[in-house]
């Protein structure tokens, strides 16, 4: 793998290694320092960067710092079922497949905001976050854990589940699709 993947500890490392052939960089958890991060920007600069944290609080934490002092990073999002064991929520606890299966969906976020933005009419805004029930609705949160899981962006509250949508380019065509295929798994009672 060309990117440098980081990732909060060392038995993500191993988790890591075990499916894929690439190099890492910890965080050593959610008190970063400022060494990691100029590696962090170091790998992005010179192979690119996949950011790769736990589908937890802790885990966002650390991907929203390292995102906002290394722009335009890749980012791998594991479902919070692929990564748990015991009550423990971790990249860790992934099977090689499902870690594979993160980083074959890896979302690039854009920069600037004009990148962002609705050329052609294409961005998706808070009035279909809430026709799609994902804000407002007494399964909201049900609702965007599966349209994260769909679109490839992991879970978010509503203002998050937004952003990420902008960010990560989310054109109307795959936000629609998402939602049609959300809405037969809940008419099939898929879990």
């Amino acid at each position: 793998m060309k990117e440098i993947i980081v990732v909060e500890g060392k038995d993500d490392t191993v988790a890591i290694k075990r499916a894929v052939e690439a190099e890492t960089i910890e965080t050593g958890g959610s008190a970063i320092g400022e060494d990691v991060l100029r590696r962090v920007k170091l790998a992005q600069e010179r192979r690119g960067v996949i950011i790769f944290t736990d589908p937890d609080h802790a885990g966002e934490r650390i991907r929203k710092i390292v995102s906002r002092h290394v722009p335009g990073c890749k980012h791998a999002f594991l479902p919070q079922e692929d990564a748990l064991y015991k009550g423990d929520i971790g990249v860790e606890n992934a099977s090689p497949e499902a870690i594979r299966r993160a980083l074959a969906n890896v979302r690039t976020e854009t920069i600037s905001e004009e990148a962002q933005g609705d050329e052609a009419g294409l961005a998706i805004s808070m009035d279909d976050l809430m026709a799609a029930g994902l804000l407002v609705h007494p399964q909201a949160s049900d609702r965007r854990l599966r349209m994260g899981k769909l679109l490839g962006i992991g879970y978010a509250n509503g203002k998050q589940f937004y952003k990420r949508c902008s960010v990560f380019r989310i054109t109307r065509e795959e936000f629609l699709r998402a939602y049609e295929q959300m809405e037969r798994e809940l008419e099939g009672g898929a879990v």
